[in-house]
């Protein structure tokens, strides 16, 4: 970041950045590459990164990690990360969760159902929340204490999910804090709830 910390980063529990899953790399190839002038290799580089799809793309939205300290919490604090959900990330869930429910996996059974297709499990999109608050907000540290959630439409193979957190209470005596939940593809929301957290303290971690 330069030296400049993102708006509520505190400073004693500092923010710390993973990279993303995938690694790019450009290959020079040639001899006549290697001889390249920097500006011109910066730019096939700059060049690169712009072709990568769209899911690795989506990726890059997920990247700021850390922590933030219930001391450095405000109302109003917001943080969110958008993720493509694949057929594989749907087979995978169906795997892990046991819920092998046709609707999810069989295109031929869902057509012939109310959603006309298949969707994406409920909770498969609710785990994007968890993933905001554990990394993002208040992030690493963060016990989940409850979640309501509503499901309001599906989600199917292939949507870009943005899932976003907002801080609504802070209870620094119990050091509970109170966030409001959505997930949305494009201008519909998809679920939306309330969680209860405990969230990590400078003084006592």
């Amino acid at each position: 970041w330069g030296g400049v910390k993102p708006p509520g980063f505190g400073a004693t529990c500092h923010p710390r950045v993973t990279p993303p899953t995938k690694q790019h790399s450009f290959t020079i190839s040639t001899p006549e590459d290697r001889l390249l002038p920097v500006h011109i290799a910066l730019q096939r580089g700059i060049a690169y990164l712009a072709a990568m799809d769209e899911e690795n793309r989506d990726m890059l939205d997920n990247t700021l990690r850390g922590t933030i300290c219930i001391e450095d919490l405000e109302i109003g604090m917001t943080r969110s990360l958008r993720k493509t959900v694949t057929d594989r990330d749907i087979e995978l869930f169906a795997e892990i969760s046991t819920d092998r429910n046709p609707v999810h996996l069989d295109e031929a059974y869902a057509r012939d159902t109310i959603f006309a297709g298949r969707i994406a499990h409920g909770m498969l999109t609710a785990g994007l929340i968890s993933a905001v608050i554990g990394e993002q907000l208040p992030g690493h540290g963060t016990v989940y204490l409850g979640q309501s959630l509503k499901f309001i439409a599906p989600v199917r193979p292939g949507d870009s999910v943005l899932a976003v957190v907002k801080v609504t209470a802070i209870d620094h005596s119990r050091r509970r804090v109170t966030l409001e939940t959505h997930c949305a593809v494009g201008d519909t929301v998809v679920l939306k709830g309330e969680a209860l957290v405990l969230a990590p303290s400078a003084k006592f971690d």
